[in-house]
């Protein structure tokens, strides 16, 4: 009638989980983190002034990277290791013998795995993000100097109706938003009709008070200046706010907002929304792990299947993740809705793994 064992029982199995699979992870970052170095350390110490600070530089910001990969994976194997040890050892059986139920035995793992899924979301957050962002900076560098300001926003483009509106610099947020290197380009019947330049825009009202303002028409070919021009009725600042927005690089909610602000905007934010249900169901994938590594736990060791058991356990796991990234793909092509690509493959399996222990065991 318990869904936990005894407390020795729920302590001991826990410990032997974590401790298994925090010890493979250690394991493949060491492994991972020295193939990636071959091919990186070379690019890295080409540059100029680069050195071995450097390198560590590029690890302590590609370590986190792999970290968060592959700890799902790690998951599945300590599950696979901890389930074959047990096996192994009869204690699967004792612990059966005892009146436990196969959920019972899977209990202190399942609540084992969410504390991890908890560490990996909060790590993803508060580590993961922004060094993703920064590498990816420093990688479009080729690993050479960065600018003072690697997150200015420049060279911005809005489309209203025929019109385009180019915005060398902006400056400031919400209301407050200033326009700097302003270019227009009235169009009419599919030709360019006006080009009208400013040095800089501010939003009043719902309008944008061009200063220091040059007008030429096309048509007939003169130009006229202006100390200022009020255009752009309707056009919202967020528009001129909103770049393009990479999933990876930002936090939870960070990318919450971002969203809103595209959606504000009129844009389409499909696979960002995809991204953004991932970073709550890519952790939660370690829930999965014991339920599909359990086909390893249960059967007697001496009955020559152990190792095939673990396959089998092992399969499953690794059609998870591919069928994880796929879905991540369909979203980001348009062809599944976000919330499909995020948690369909996560119910999926869920069932499987459900239906596998029920009918074997239960």
């Amino acid at each position: 009638m318990h869904f936990f064992p005894s407390r020795n029982i729920t302590i001991y199995m826990a410990k032997l989980f974590i401790i298994r699979s925090f010890a493979v992870l250690i394991m493949l970052v060491l492994i991972l983190m020295t193939l990636d170095l071959l091919g990186e350390s070379g690019k890295i110490l080409a540059v100029p002034g680069n050195d071995q600070g450097d390198v560590l530089h590029y690890v302590s910001m590609r370590a986190p990277q792999i970290i968060a990969r592959f700890l799902p994976f790690s998951v599945l194997l300590g599950t696979l290791i901890t389930f074959a040890g047990l096996s192994q050892n009869s204690e699967v059986v004792a612990m059966k013998a005892a009146g436990l139920s196969a959920h019972q035995i899977l209990a202190p793992m399942f609540v084992a795995s969410l504390g991890v899924a908890v560490i990996s979301f909060a790590f993803n957050d508060a580590v993961v993000a922004p060094n993703t962002a920064q590498l990816k900076v420093w990688q479009k560098a080729e690993y050479g100097a960065l600018a003072p300001d690697g997150n200015a926003r420049n060279n911005i483009w809005v489309r209203e109706g025929d019109d385009l509106i180019n915005a060398g610099n902006v400056l400031g947020s919400g209301d407050d938003t200033v326009l700097e290197d302003v270019r227009i380009y009235l169009r009419a019947n599919g030709g360019l009709r006006q080009v009208i330049t400013a040095t800089r825009a501010r939003y009043i009202g719902d309008a944008w008070q061009l200063e220091e303002t040059k007008s030429f028409n096309v048509a007939t070919t003169t130009g006229t200046t202006a100390d200022s021009l009020i255009i752009g009725k309707g056009i919202t600042p967020d528009r001129f706010n909103v770049v393009k927005v990479d999933g990876d690089s930002l936090a939870f909610l960070p990318l919450m907002r971002a969203i809103d602000d595209l959606k504000a905007a009129e844009r389409r934010t499909d696979n960002l929304e995809g991204i953004l249900w991932h970073k709550l169901s890519g952790p939660l994938s370690t829930l999965l792990m014991p339920l599909l590594g359990a086909v390893a736990a249960f059967g007697l060791a001496r009955s020559g299947a152990l190792f095939l058991r673990a396959v089998i356990g092992m399969a499953l796991g690794f059609t998870y993740f591919v069928a994880d990234n796929f879905a991540l793909a369909m979203g980001n092509l348009g062809a599944y809705p976000p919330w499909i690509a995020a948690w369909g493959p996560f119910l999926l399996f869920f069932l499987i793994g459900e239906t596998v222990l029920v009918r074997t065991e239960e």
